[in-house]
């Protein structure tokens, strides 16, 4: 690969790396061809993409960008789990892979929201239900005291109409 060739590959990636939310570090040794295949594909459904880049040229890469230092985890056969927008997704991709194929691809580490992320909370960020139910849980959150504030509303209201109806009836009581 010549100098133009790898500048263009950097450029490339350095556009990938900006344009995710989050990124993985995997160690592929061990996978077979079909395996990282299958891996790929479950990845794509969730679009998510998978690049095998040389260290050498990644490290470059993220040598402009505002990320923290992690030059030195680009040791030995590495692939990038790239998630445009939904880290959650990515992550629950990786780990119910490598769980499903002996810890394959094993992770490094990642970078979330530009701050850097170790393996185990990759796993804790994996096990958060997806984002529809989040946003429903927090909708509901919200809902609730706003449904309570409704109903002690209404019952003010059904008291003072009480009170009107009770009031008029002692004045119509005392009137005759």
């Amino acid at each position: 690969m010549d100098r133009n060739q790898k500048s263009v590959v950097v450029d490339e990636l350095q556009e990938k790396l900006s344009g995710a939310v989050a990124f993985y570090l995997t160690d592929f040794s061990g996978m077979s061809v079909k395996q990282i295949t299958a891996f790929r594909s479950r990845l794509r459904r969730e679009g998510v993409d998978y690049v095998v880049v040389k260290n050498t040229l990644a490290q470059r890469a993220l040598a402009d960008m505002e990320l923290p230092d992690i030059g030195s985890s680009f040791a030995g056969p590495t692939g990038l789990v790239l998630a445009r927008t939904d880290a959650v997704a990515a992550a629950k991709v990786l780990t119910d892979f490598a769980r499903e194929f002996d810890n394959k691809p094993a992770v490094k580490l990642g970078i979330v929201e530009r701050r850097e992320v170790g393996p185990d909370q990759i796993k804790r960020l994996a096990e958060l239900p997806p984002r529809e139910v989040l946003l429903a849980q927090l909708a509901g959150g919200l809902q609730a005291p706003m449904a309570r504030l409704a109903g002690g509303m209404s019952q003010i209201l059904a008291g003072f109409a009480r009170a009107v109806d009770a009031l008029r009836q002692q004045r119509e009581g005392a009137g005759t």
